[in-house]
C-alpha cells in the first residue's frame, strides 16, 4: 500500500514527527513535494471558490497524490499541542477536500487532539485496519513520533534558557535602529504562508535582496511571547492569535526589529481579528500587511516591499520624522 502525504498546511511545522512516524511504520510513503503552479491549478479546479489560498493548495496536493497512492493523509485537527483551537476548516478538512466521500480514500480523518495523549494514541491505533499494519507496529511508530515531539520541546526550552543565561542579545539585534547595519523585519503570519515560498512568491528572498534581515516567528522563546498575553481581557482562542500577537509584542519590546510584515491569506477570518489586535498593541510602529491569494502577482508584492523598505530606512535614521 502506498500512502500519500501532502506537503501543505501544517506539514512543515510537524515534519520531523510525521517523517519519524511513517519511517517507523515501514510503509511505502509518497510526499507531494513543494507547491507549484500545477498543484495550484488542481486546487482551484477542485476546491470551493470561497476557500483561502492555503486550502486550495492543500486540495491540489491531495489531488496529485490520489493519482499515485492508495490512501492520502488528510487529518482532522481539533486541538494543537498546547490545547489551542485552530481555524475551523482544519476540523472539517476531510469533508472540505473530499466533498463528503472520503472514508475510503483518506486516513487519519478521525478527530486528532495533539494535547491529549490518550485520545491521540486511540485515534492513531484506529488506523491499523486501513493502513494494513499490525497494531504493534503502530504503537512502536507512535512512541517514536512522541519521542521526537518531546525532544523538540526540550531543545526549544533549552534554547530559551540559554538565551536568558547569555543575557540574550548583546549583539546586532539589541542595537538601536540607527546603529544596525540593516533594517530588521519580523515576518509573522500563519506558518504555512511563511514556509511556502510558492504561495508567498519567494518573499524571504525578496526581502534579502532589498537588504532586509528577516526574523521569523519562531525566533523569540515561547515564555517571552507568552508574557505578552497576560494583559489581555481573556486568553486567545486560536493558536495563531496567541503566537503572532505574543511574538509581535515580545520583538517590539526587545527593540530588535524595525518593522513587522504580516503575511495573510485573502478572506482569512482569524487574521481579521489577529491583525487588528497586533495593530492595537504596536501603536504607530511600522507594519505591512501583505494579502495573498491565487491572483497575487510578483509586481504588486515587489512594489509594496520596496516602499516598505524605503520607509524603514528613513525611519532608522530619522525616527518618526519621515518627511
Amino acid at each position: 500500500m502506498r500512502i500519500g502525504i501532502p506537503e501543505a498546511l501544517l506539514f512543515q511545522r510537524y515534519e520531523p514527527i510525521i517523517r519519524t512516524f511513517f519511517n517507523n511504520l515501514e510503509v511505502d510513503v509518497v510526499y507531494s513535494g513543494p507547491s507549484n503552479q500545477d498543484i495550484l491549478e488542481r486546487g482551484i479546479k477542485n476546491c470551493v471558490d470561497e476557500a483561502c489560498l492555503p486550502m486550495k493548495l492543500f486540495q491540489g496536493h491531495v489531488s496529485k497524490l490520489e493519482e499515485e497512492c492508495d490512501k492520502v493523509v488528510v487529518p482532522r485537527l481539533m486541538k494543537c499541542e498546547f490545547g489551542d483551537s485552530i481555524c475551523p476548516k482544519f476540523s472539517g478538512l476531510p469533508e472540505l477536500v473530499g466533498k463528503g466521500n472520503y472514508q475510503s480514500r483518506f486516513i487519519f480523518s478521525d478527530p486528532l487532539y495533539l494535547n491529549d495523549r490518550a485520545k491521540l494514541e486511540k485515534a492513531v491505533l484506529k488506523q491499523g485496519k486501513q493502513l494494513e499494519v499490525p497494531k504493534e507496529n503502530l504503537k512502536r511508530a507512535f512512541r517514536a513520533a512522541e519521542a521526537t515531539m518531546n525532544i523538540r520541546k526540550a531543545v526549544y526550552r533549552a534554547e530559551a534558557d540559554f538565551a536568558d543565561a547569555a543575557g540574550m542579545g548583546e549583539g546586532e539585534e539589541t542595537k538601536s535602529p540607527g546603529e544596525r547595519k540593516k533594517s530588521r523585519v519580523a515576518l509573522l503570519g500563519h506558518p504555512y504562508n511563511i514556509s511556502d515560498s510558492f504561495a508567498n512568491r519567494n518573499l524571504i528572498n525578496k526581502l534579502k535582496r532589498l537588504g532586509i534581515e528577516v526574523v521569523t516567528g519562531e525566533d523569540p522563546p515561547e515564555k517571552d511571547f507568552s508574557m505578552q498575553l497576560t494583559g489581555l481581557m481573556k486568553a486567545p482562542y486560536w493558536m495563531f492569535y496567541r503566537e503572532n500577537f505574543g511574538k509581535a509584542g515580545a520583538l517590539l519590546e526587545s527593540g530588535s526589529i524595525d518593522g513587522i510584515l504580516y503575511v495573510s491569506s485573502f478572506c482569512c477570518g482569524t487574521d481579521s481579528v489577529i491583525i487588528e489586535m497586533i495593530k492595537s498593541r504596536i501603536d504607530d510602529f511600522p507594519m505591512l500587511v501583505l494579502k495573498i491569494d491565487e491572483h497575487t502577482a510578483e509586481a504588486g508584492i515587489d512594489t509594496r516591499l520596496e516602499a516598505f523598505s524605503e520607509l524603514l530606512e528613513r525611519r532608522r535614521y530619522h525616527e518618526d520624522h519621515l518627511s
